[in-house]
């Protein structure tokens, strides 16, 4: 299989591997979910991991594939005020933290594009 067609298989698996990770760890996911949202953190890191999940599902069968691409394009944007809380949060913490912390900023960027190259290219032709 070359390259370009397992894509979009591997953002299924990184998605499903973070959507396993919010159920497996949710205290790390509680305390970026940002203030401004109604509820309790906890609700969001769930809420935010089954949609995890169900993009992942959605990206491994062909037939849903291009709608769930777009969905993870969406979602990688909506996503994106927890990294910013993330970092805010984690400004005094010591360099390695935070490095995650500011690394997530700039790694949307490829992850919006990614989805969106999947749902351009959903049989990940070249």
């Amino acid at each position: 299989m070359p390259r370009s067609a397992r894509s979009p298989l591997l953002l299924a698996g990184l998605l499903a591997t973070a959507g396993a990770a919010h159920f497996a760890a949710p205290r790390v996911f509680d305390a970026i979910v940002p203030r401004a949202l109604p509820g309790a953190p906890r609700t969001w890191t769930y809420g935010s991991g089954a949609a995890e999940l169900a993009l992942a599902a959605g990206l491994a069968l062909p037939r849903t594939r291009p709608l769930a691409a777009r969905a993870a394009t969406a979602f990688f944007v909506g996503v994106f005020p927890a990294n910013v809380k993330m970092a805010a949060d984690w400004r005094h913490r010591p360099a390695p933290q935070k490095a995650v912390a500011y690394g997530r900023l700039p790694l949307q960027i490829p992850l919006v594009l990614w989805a969106r190259g999947v749902a351009r290219n959903p049989r990940g032709q070249a």
